[in-house]
């Protein structure tokens, strides 16, 4: 890329799905490679950006930051270079990949493989375009593959197997290392759990939410079939109003049931109005519960308990699957000591199937009664 733009004048845009610094970016990287080559008397780095003779340009941002207007500006781009993939949302591709559309241009993408619930592994990988050419190529294509890194990858193999599947052969973990819910993750993945799971309009359809504003709301839709728990969809997004997020839940046409909000939905006071989120449900015709405070570590056990009667749809509710996989604890530094949740991206999405679990057996297909009357088949149990 930087001989590239040594070469003639093009305007890079290095970017990542979530960039707070500077430092978060690849613009080290550059700057070490452009001392190596002995290129530093041609390109002019600060600290945002690396400008050079002709006239090419680096910028660095992240993706999740980027609004309309801003992404706007990045239409003339010629290359786009996406460092560490593997987390960049379909939220964010599907803004980032119609933006890049002048003639010529290209979308770098470098990434480890980590699950396969990640976008970027389905997008690129599992499901490539048409026009793709794809190679798997790994350390036995290499020639000149070193005796020192041979016996590194051997010894690897012995002392974790699981370990050595992703970092020397490629292959995606079922979970992140240390996910609180990796034995459930995996007997979901063994019992095939995670497959289509057709919507039933004689069934209510629940909503589950965790509120936020500057970050993530996540809502999770689930239908009950006796103690059979399935979750039909999953819908997030940041920077929205209720009513807003109310229409797009509306636009999917489902026979609504009850909107579960945590505690706080019933105590903090939204927007100008200065009404609460289970007020401004009720003026906006849903009705509304409000899940009772409970303890984080009580809320995780019972999510454990209701894992194995959850079948979650392999399509609209990937991303709800994808953030229970990346759902881990805070390690202590000093102690290497496990302690509470981590609290991140992944999280919000996490907290609110943990609030699922908390009313699990309070869902009801009271106005019709069918759910318990009838027998459904479709996924192999009455």
């Amino acid at each position: 890329m930087l001989i590239d733009a040594a070469e003639k004048p093009l305007r890079i845009l290095c970017a990542r799905e979530i960039q707070n610094t500077i430092a978060e970016s690849v613009h080290r990287l550059l700057c070490d490679q452009i001392e190596a080559m002995e290129l530093s008397g041609f390109y002019q780095i600060t600290d945002k950006a690396i400008r050079a003779r002709n006239g090419s340009e680096f910028v660095f941002q992240g993706i999740r930051g980027l609004d309309v207007v801003k992404i706007k500006s990045f239409e003339g781009v010629d290359r786009v270079w996406v460092e560490e993939a593997q987390v960049v949302t379909k939220k964010s591709w599907d803004i980032l990949e119609p933006t890049i559309r002048k003639p010529g241009s290209e979308i770098w993408v470098t990434f480890n493989p980590e699950l396969d619930t990640d976008e970027t592994w389905i997008r690129f990988v599992e499901n490539a375009p048409d026009d793709a050419v794809v190679i798997e190529m790994n350390w036995r294509d290499n020639p000149w593959f070193p005796p020192e890194l041979e016996r590194l990858r051997t010894q690897w193999k012995e002392r974790d197997p699981e370990g050595y599947e992703t970092v020397w052969e490629g292959k995606c973990r079922p979970a992140v290392e240390g996910a609180i819910y990796r034995k459930e993750l995996e007997a979901m993945t063994r019992d095939k759990r995670f497959r289509p799971v057709p919507y039933d309009p004689l069934l209510k359809v629940h909503r589950v939410w965790d509120l936020g504003w500057n970050d993530m709301s996540s809502i999770i839709m689930v239908q009950r079939v006796g103690g059979e728990l399935r979750i039909i969809d999953f819908f997030e997004d940041s920077h929205r109003s209720l009513p807003e997020y109310v229409q797009q839940l509306k636009d999917r046409r489902y026979n609504v049931g009850t909107d579960y909000l945590p505690h706080d939905g019933d105590s903090g006071r939204l927007e100008s109005s200065g009404l609460s989120a289970k007020d401004i449900l009720n003026k906006l015709g849903c009705t509304v519960s409000i899940i009772p405070k409970g303890d984080v570590e009580a809320g995780i056990k019972a999510a454990r308990v209701i894992f194995g009667r959850c079948y979650f749809d392999k399509d609209k509710a990937t991303g709800l699957v994808a953030h229970l996989k990346r759902y881990r604890r805070q390690i202590n530094q000093s102690t290497g000591e496990a302690m509470g949740p981590l609290h991140d991206e992944h999280s919000h999405a996490s907290d609110a199937f943990r609030y699922l679990a908390q009313v699990a057996d309070q869902l009801s297909n009271d106005d019709s009664n069918w759910g318990q009357k009838l027998k459904y088949s479709n996924l192999g149990i009455r």
